[in-house]
């Protein structure tokens, strides 16, 4: 930021997320209708090859939101969050919000980074093909395995309740007004959307260690950014958490020289079977902090806006020193 200070006007806001967001929902219950009567193939293939993008979608714009990136006022972000979970019938927009923002200040700490594999899950798994084929699968339910180790984050409270509550309503009039293959439909597109489908290779590609063992954050910078909504520009996020999925490739751009050094990754379909075929990499391929740092568990995870603070109160203070 001292180098290119001109990033700064990159912070802020993108309130037009919010017409993507009821786009994309209104698409997959579009679909979802257009499938009730098909055959088992239609509604498999559907999910495979169009619901699987619009979920997968779906999840940038909630990780928007736990960010509060739409709007000034953190309940009109969460509200947004949550009509964006509704095509995904798991209630989990505020409760990603909850352990995403503490993954951002505790990365790499096993007890407060839910994006890591609990000790058991990695055993399990290890780098066998089979295995990883089935953590893929289902790499939802492996996630709801891992809260139960993060006991110092409050799981649950009225913000998670309307989440329930929501998902508890379009679930019902779904299945009353659309029918059971509807139902599948949309649990296929978000099981596919995270798991089983070369999208599933972002989590990979996120923190694995797949270069070497000194850079533990990676980004992608293939094609399907431009259906992603930019989500593989992860370096560039964690350096700049307050800046929205449209301004991160300007960021690459305004200051090259710190990111195209990195090592990145421009296929998440190459990713993804070297994932599963390569034994180099297993669950283990992490970086793990014993040492949690004097950071606050109650921190947002703001350094860009934080530096941006800093500066402008020291320019202030600079521009009162009498001559």
């Amino acid at each position: 930021m001292q180098q290119h200070p001109e990033v700064r006007k990159l912070i802020g806001k993108n309130k037009y997320t919010f017409f993507a967001i009821l786009g994309i929902v209104l698409g997959q219950c579009a679909l979802a209708w257009a499938v009730k009567d098909q055959s088992w193939w239609i509604v498999v293939g559907a999910a495979y090859l169009l619901g699987a993008f619009a979920d997968h979608a779906l999840f940038v714009m909630i990780h928007e939101c736990a960010h509060h990136l739409l709007f000034k006022n953190r309940a009109a972000n969460r509200l947004s969050g949550i009509l964006a979970n509704l095509p995904q019938l798991f209630p989990s927009s505020i409760s990603f919000e909850r352990y995403h923002i503490k993954h951002h200040s505790f990365q790499g700490v096993h007890e407060l980074d839910a994006d890591l594999p609990n000790r058991w899950e990695a055993r399990l798994i290890n780098n066998f093909f089979v295995g990883k084929v089935i953590w893929l699968l289902f790499y939802p339910m492996w996630q709801v395995f891992r809260i139960s180790r993060l006991r110092e984050i409050k799981p649950f409270d009225k913000w998670v309740a309307l989440n329930w509550i929501a998902e508890a309503v379009f679930v019902a009039a779904i299945w009353y007004f659309f029918g059971p293959r509807a139902i599948v439909y949309l649990l296929l597109s978000f099981f596919f959307s995270v798991g089983l489908h070369p999208l599933g290779a972002r989590w990979i590609q996120e923190h694995y260690l797949t270069h070497d063992e000194i850079q533990e954050t990676f980004s992608y910078y293939g094609v399907l950014n431009a259906v992603a909504f930019n989500v593989g520009y992860h370096n560039e996020h964690h350096d700049f958490p307050s800046i929205p999925w449209n301004k991160l490739p300007q960021i690459k751009k305004t200051a090259p020289g710190f990111y195209n050094s990195l090592e990145s990754h421009k296929s998440w379909t190459k990713l993804f079977f070297r994932f599963l075929f390569d034994k180099e990499i297993s669950l283990y391929s992490r970086v793990i902090r014993k040492e949690r740092g004097k950071v606050a568990l109650t921190d947002e995870s703001t350094p860009d806006l934080e530096m941006v603070n800093n500066s402008h109160a020291q320019t202030q203070t600079r521009t009162r020193v009498p001559a």
